[in-house]
């Protein structure tokens, strides 16, 4: 929840603010790496078979494709799922390209979300919008990432890192 609040916050402020759009990048790969890819794993380790995932789902064709290919295969599609958080959580942390694909993944992402669920639209309206202001805010500040780190941006100038060195 905690990425979400930041995420949020950074996209509603990431149009004028370059730090604001640095913080809602990371906060979208940690979410994607930390909350999704490794939570994911680790549930997949720990032998959960996410048999109950699509039972409140209103569709269901989603409901019965779960429950008949997902779960006896649970281990091949939340494996899946887990490459697919980690690609996407990493792609919002590189070039501008990357960033934009990883960020349109991230946007179907939780658009494809609300059909397992009304549940999950209340998690997925706004991360839909925010995800969108950071794509919005990202294309306009396309070098946004590095002057995270001072290395020069494309006019050729380092800029402020986060840390004010």
């Amino acid at each position: 929840m905690s990425f979400g609040v930041v995420i949020v916050a950074a996209a509603v402020r990431a149009r004028r603010s370059v730090r604001a759009l640095q913080v809602g990048l990371v906060a979208v790969a940690g979410l994607f790496v930390l909350a999704g890819a490794l939570v994911n794993a680790a549930y997949l380790m720990r032998g959960d078979d996410y048999a109950t995932f699509a039972s409140g789902s209103t569709i269901g064709f989603v409901r019965d494709t779960w429950a008949s290919l997902v779960v006896p295969h649970h281990h091949l599609f939340i494996g899946l799922l887990v490459a697919f958080e980690a690609t996407v959580g990493v792609l919002v942390l590189l070039g501008p390209r990357a960033r934009e694909v990883g960020l349109v993944a991230a946007i179907v992402f939780h658009v494809l979300l609300v059909s397992f669920g009304w549940g999950f639209a209340l998690w997925s309206a706004p991360m839909v919008v925010a995800l969108g202001l950071l794509l919005r805010a990202s294309r306009r500040r396309p070098d946004a990432l590095a002057s995270w780190s001072g290395a020069p941006t494309s006019r050729g100038t380092p800029r402020r890192t986060l840390h004010g060195v």
